[in-house]
């Protein structure tokens, strides 16, 4: 894996020791960003269930002001650090090792929000869209937030989900991405049903 553009470009980045996590190929990395970006001018990204960080640090390399890196696993937060090390980036970033659902009320205490948020939860996990719902209820969504969630092909979230309208969705081999927009950006159409 390596950072594929911006500030960062080319440099490598670590998988996460064992088999625990699945990291996003370079390829599927790509095609998010050319969906959602492919630049950004600031902002704040979240990517729960960070396992390596590289969608958050793809983002960061891309032009995002800062991110907020949390995962449960110690192997993963030990690989985040180093990668954002590699990156350069340590600086725009805070990493912290907690349960997703425990992260979100933590981040709601703390009155941050976000534009931008990456969810990657475990496959056999399919509750993206409670947490979606759960961060719009605690404030951490700004408004035209964008959100990514990755979750195997053989499942699919709903196009709407209270609050959220999807923007696109592409299924790439075992994974899928649905890209959904928070608020009053919600009218907005990026095309619906790529396919690779």
């Amino acid at each position: 894996m390596r950072v594929v553009s911006g500030t960062a470009k080319g440099r490598p980045l670590k998988s996460v020791p064992g088999t625990g996590t699945r990291p996003t190929t370079d390829k599927v990395k790509e095609a998010i960003f050319s969906m959602i970006g492919p630049y950004f001018d600031g902002g704040s990204a979240l990517d729960l269930f960070a396992g390596s960080g590289g969608l958050g640090i793809e983002a960061l390399s891309r032009g995002v002001d800062s991110a907020v890196f949390i995962d449960m696993e110690p192997k993963a937060i030990d690989t985040v650090r180093e990668n954002l090390k590699a990156a350069r980036l340590e600086a725009k970033a805070e990493v912290y090792r907690n349960d997703a659902n425990k992260a979100l009320a933590a981040l709601e205490r703390r009155g941050r929000s976000f534009d931008l948020v990456f969810l990657d939860p475990p496959y056999r996990h399919k509750f993206g869209d409670e947490l979606m719902s759960a961060m719009a209820a605690k404030g951490l969504l700004r408004q035209e937030a964008v959100i990514v969630l990755e979750h195997e092909s053989g499942y699919e979230y709903p196009e709407h989900i209270s609050g959220f309208r999807r923007l696109r969705y592409a299924l790439y081999g075992e994974t899928a991405v649905s890209i959904y927009c928070y608020g009053s950006g919600s009218e907005t159409d990026m095309g619906e049903g790529a396919q690779e």
